[in-house]
């Protein structure tokens, strides 16, 4: 627009508004006289070369330079005359066109031309000579700043602009009555990118500025609409994140929009998974756009839900990849419920604990809840079902959806599984109805199938467990006249004698054989606890060699003891299972070296409140099984403790170590977690209860030890009651050399024969648990009923509770396990005997 609204000027002269050339500067004459300089030169040359005899060489050239300059002459004569005219007159004419105040200025900043709506601007703000830009409005504050930095970016050669706004009636020059104006002042080199003279342009922009403020007011019109509209809007990015969220839907789920933690939330947290689910289960393709409409429950910051229906729209690329997606959620009533034929599908499918589905004739997806969709990432709606099923159960999909096809209204029920990251079986039952639809209804099975092959499973562990308490009994009853006859050997001989060690080797063999038993009795579940007050530190002071072993050269072994250690309740060999088993994961987990760490350490009531891994609060002493190895996989970091599982390769392990790690732990009402990171090792923390024996407890303790340790002799009668020869004489053996008078029978009826011929009677009678004819429970229930009441000691290869639920009063008698040294033995009996 041109800046004359107000009328007007007259023209300045010429003089006043522009700076005279070169040529204009010098007159007419300039070039005759450069022609005539040069003609006396050549005249000067040929009369120099006539002298010296080259006037031939001179001449030649300095007539054709004397042509060459009076034609330069002529053509300059020409255009000096032309610019002077034509030329200047077109520029004038062009920058006048524009209708924008211009004017150009010297690396000064001072005024060289101006068009007439400058000169006319100039002139209505008093300006009587010719000004620049930035002189014409100095002196007005709203345009200091913005001429300033114009005038810096002038002298550097470079391009820049400026809106100001000016004021109706304001007394800035451009100014208007009819309102304010905006007015853009830009800068350009005349030529780019070099200091110099510049061209300064003056626009009035208060259209297009109008125009803007007009689209940004529709613009804020249609958010405002959208905002509080009577229906909720979101808009969801390809990666799941949504990236807006209208006022409407913000109350009724009672988001604060303001508060960091929703700006751009996971489309999950806002909707639900089960609806995240059904937005993002859509098939693509190329250009294509997919609307699906759906029931859902959305989780509102109060903790409830809203009932809702979403109608979401995915659009995707000519590649067919998704584009932002758009979805509106329209609110209902609580209460309201439509009972219309045509919602049946959501009417079932909302609240239905199953997988839900309307299929087309040829299996295509249409519509599906949430736990239908949950079964396999590869369901999607629009798209074939049999794409998510597993290559060997697609013939029996088919089949089942062709007999659905063929037979309107019966149910097809076929069992398939689905192809995921982790494998699922469900049980799919397909129904045809009317208008091509058939109803599909999905039950997951995976759990169910996983309980089957675990009860085979436990069903064929608890066969082999009846096996291995059989073969341990036996091994017991073959250990324990070994062990038992080494130790009466021992007993003869002094440590010196050459055969001493021998001897020592067939025992410490022995009791090694002793300890695979044990493995057998735990690996069946039927071991006997024998609990004892303790110090972990105690309980793990053999450790060392045996670990030292299993471990190997490559895998360094560290313990660490806490200081004043608790006292815990615990059973050794059991305890010494634990560490066992946890030291050979470790190592099977660092086959390239690395080092075990086992630290004990107590944990005080207020430590275990802030443990994380959510203790009862207690006293606790911890032991903890660190490793450097591979780590744990998350995925499987719960799975771990499950009889039967393991990563190891087939053949190299059989699942039960850390269920039988979890088992005795628990046993001993102790807690154990794993925390592990992958290449980095994992740590086994055990928590056991803090045991505060009693003083007269450790005194009788201690009082027993000191007498046992004292005098491991003793008086009185004695019935052995063994079937095994061998275990027989080795206990009458015992125990006659350590004083007593003992009486042996090999049955339980035979024993029933002594005790009615024998006059003196027995202060105790040891006896085997398993024998021929009669056993030791029964032959024990038939001494009660003839008010005998003599002590009793059961021995066995056995556990003990594999036989105290046959007898009516388990406190009735003593157990002692199979084997046993000469040292147990005393010891047990003469504790029972006082």
């Amino acid at each position: 627009m041109a800046l004359n609204d107000k009328g007007s000027a007259p023209a300045p002269q010429r003089e006043a508004i522009s700076r005279p050339g070169f040529a204009a500067a010098h007159g007419p004459w300039l070039w005759p006289t450069l022609l005539l300089i040069l003609a006396v030169l050549v005249v000067v040359g040929f009369v120099f070369g006539v002298v010296r005899g080259k006037a031939d060489e001179l001449l030649v050239p300095g007539l054709a330079a004397l042509s060459m300059v009076a034609a330069l002459t002529f053509v300059a004569g020409r255009v000096v005359g032309r610019s002077a005219g034509q030329v200047h007159g077109v520029a004038e004419v062009l920058a006048d066109a524009t209708g924008d105040a211009m004017v150009i200025a010297d690396d000064k900043g001072r005024a060289l031309h101006a068009n007439t709506a400058f000169v006319q601007l100039a002139s209505r703000a008093g300006k009587a000579r010719l000004v620049s830009m930035d002189v014409l409005y100095s002196g007005y504050p709203d345009f200091a700043e913005p001429v300033y930095q114009l005038a810096q970016a002038a002298r550097a050669g470079q391009a820049l602009a400026r809106d100001v706004r000016v004021a109706a009636s304001s007394s800035v020059p451009g100014a208007s009555t009819e309102g304010a104006r905006w007015l853009r002042i830009a800068v350009s080199p005349l030529v780019a990118g070099s200091p110099g003279h510049a061209l300064w342009r003056l626009a009035d922009i208060t259209a297009d500025r109008q125009g803007q403020e007009n689209a940004f007011a529709r613009l804020q019109y249609i958010i405002t609409y959208l905002d509080h509209a009577p229906a909720g809007f979101f808009s969801t990015l390809p990666d799941g994140r949504v990236d807006y969220i209208n006022a409407t839907l913000a109350e009724w789920l009672g988001l604060d929009l303001a508060s960091p933690k929703n700006d751009k939330m996971d489309l999950a947290r806002l909707v639900g998974e089960d609806a995240a689910r059904h937005m993002t289960a859509v098939e693509g393709g190329q250009d294509v756009s997919r609307t699906n409409r759906f029931a859902a429950r959305l989780p509102m910051a109060s903790g409830g839900s809203l009932a809702v229906e979403i109608v979401h729209r995915n659009d995707f690329d000519s590649e067919g990849r998704p584009l932002p997606a758009r979805s509106m959620v329209l609110r209902k009533e609580d209460g309201v419920r439509s009972t219309a034929a045509g919602n049946w599908f959501e009417l079932l499918s909302v609240a239905a604990p199953i997988g839900v589905a309307v299929l087309n004739g040829k299996g295509e997806l249409m519509r599906a809840n949430a736990p239908f969709l949950a079964l396999s990432s590869q369901l999607k709606l629009q798209g074939p079902v049999a794409a998510a099923v597993r290559p060997v159960d697609t013939a029996a999909f088919a089949d089942g959806l062709a007999q659905a096809n063929a037979r309107p209204g019966d149910a097809v029920s076929c069992e398939v599984t689905l192809d995921t990251v982790a494998p699922r079986a469900a049980q799919i039952s397909l129904c045809k109805l009317a208008d091509n639809e058939i109803a599909a209804f999905a039950l997951d099975r995976t759990d169910a199938r996983a309980l089957e092959v675990q009860l085979a499973q436990a069903q064929k562990m608890q066969a082999v467990g009846q096996l291995a308490s059989g073969i341990a009994h036996d091994f017991n009853n073959v250990l324990t006249p070994i062990i038992g006859f080494a130790d009466l050997l021992l007993t003869k001989m002094r440590p010196t004698d050459a055969a001493f060690a021998d001897i020592m080797n067939i025992k410490q063999n022995a009791n090694r054989a002793a300890n695979l038993v044990r493995q057998l009795l735990a690996f069946s579940r039927k071991q006997t606890m024998q609990p004892k007050v303790t110090q972990l530190s105690e309980a793990m002071s053999d450790l060392g060699n045996l670990l030292g072993r299993v471990l190997g050269e490559k895998i360094g072994f560290d313990i660490n003891h806490g200081r004043d250690l608790g006292f815990v309740l615990v059973d050794f060999n059991q305890f010494e299972q634990v560490v066992i088993n946890l030291a050979v994961n470790a190592r099977d987990a660092m086959p390239q070296g690395g080092t075990l760490s086992v630290k004990t350490y107590n944990m005080s009531k207020e430590e275990s409140a802030a443990c994380p891994h959510k203790l009862p609060e207690a006293e606790y002493v911890v032991c903890e099984v660190s490793d450097t190895g591979t780590g744990i996989p998350k995925d499987i970091l719960d799975k771990i403790w499950e009889p039967f599982f393991s990563t190891k390769d087939v053949g190299k392990g059989t699942g039960l170590g850390l269920s039988m790690v979890y088992g005795i732990v628990k046993q001993t009402g102790g807690f154990i977690y794993c925390d592990s990171e992958l290449g980095k090792g994992t740590t086994f923390t055990i928590y056991l209860p803090r045991h505060y024996p009693q003083v007269s407890e450790v005194a009788a303790v201690a009082e027993k030890v000191e007498a046992v340790r004292a005098d491991f002799t003793g008086r009185g009668r004695i019935l052995v009651v063994e079937d095994e020869d061998s275990v027989r004489a080795f206990a009458v053996r015992a125990l006659t050399s350590r004083g007593y008078t003992v009486v042996e029978a090999d049955s339980g009826e035979r024993a029933l024969e002594v005790i009615e011929d024998d006059k003196d009677g027995f202060e105790l009678i040891l006896s085997d648990v398993v024998m021929p004819e009669m056993d030791g429970p029964t032959m024990l229930a038939e001494i009660r009923k003839r008010g005998i009441t003599t002590k009793f000691i059961f021995m066995s290869g056995y556990a003990e509770d594999a036989f105290e639920r046959n007898l009516e009063n388990p406190d009735d008698f003593a157990f002692i396990q199979k084997p046993f040294t000469l040292k147990q033995l005393v010891e047990k009996v003469k504790g029972v005997m006082g």
